[in-house]
């Protein structure tokens, strides 16, 4: 199913993360109050719509509520971001990312509901983008163009089977390297190793394929 994400404020750092959640396969709503940026996003988005987002009246004509996720990009008017993030929650949206220039403007943020508090600065857009559409996946290395290494938590019907059982380099062309288990690193895990709670997966293979892997993941965590 594809994931509803609205970005409010189409700055360097909110247009750079709508562009790539679009590149991800996400239908995303940008919004901002400046309609120029609207104009310079718009082909690039699903929907694009000037917007006044600390106004209650607006986010609702809007159906914000139907979002999955909303990310509060806005950097340079630090009201309108903790308002905006307040009114999201006030709402009901279950995961607000609000971008924070600043500790101060980070535990504010906190304190009034955001589920994440993120330093552009110290994030690539791209990371964040990971991070919404496969929550799963914890960090990634980006080994090339085609290949990367993923960080990925165990899901709750891995756990219990092997290795062998769960075939993942039959069914998706993957290498599990090594796995994390309570801190310790056990590398090159043999196909009989069997999943436990809060294992962390280390897998390399084509990004298509990581892709792939994520999309079964994410459809038969659905499930449960």
């Amino acid at each position: 199913m594809t994931k509803q994400i609205a970005i409010i404020g189409m700055g360097r750092f909110g247009s750079s993360l709508a562009i790539e959640l679009v590149n991800e396969g996400a239908e995303v709503l940008a919004i901002d109050k400046n309609e120029k940026r609207i104009d310079e996003i718009a082909n690039e988005v699903t929907h694009a719509v000037v917007a006044d987002t600390t106004d209650e009246h607006s986010l609702r004509e809007l159906g914000i509520r139907n979002m999955e996720v909303v990310v509060v990009a806005i950097g340079d008017d630090l009201q309108a971001s903790i308002l905006s993030t307040l009114l999201l929650k006030e709402a009901g949206i279950k995961k607000v990312i609000a971008k924070a220039v600043n500790n101060q403007h980070a535990k504010v943020l906190t304190q009034v509901g955001a589920d994440h508090v993120v330093f552009p600065e110290h994030e690539t857009g791209i990371r964040i983008a990971k991070n919404i559409m496969s929550p799963n996946v914890l960090d990634f290395i980006e080994l090339s163009e085609d290949y990367n290494i993923e960080e990925i938590m165990s899901l709750p019907f891995m756990i219990g089977k092997s290795l062998r059982e769960l075939d993942i380099r039959a069914k998706f062309k993957l290498s599990v390297i090594a796995i994390n288990s309570d801190g310790k690193m056990n590398i090159s895990p043999l196909p009989d190793y069997v999943i436990r709670s809060n294992d962390i997966l280390i897998v390399l293979g084509e990004k298509k394929d990581l892709k792939k892997f994520q999309a079964v993941n994410q459809k038969m965590l659905s499930k449960l």
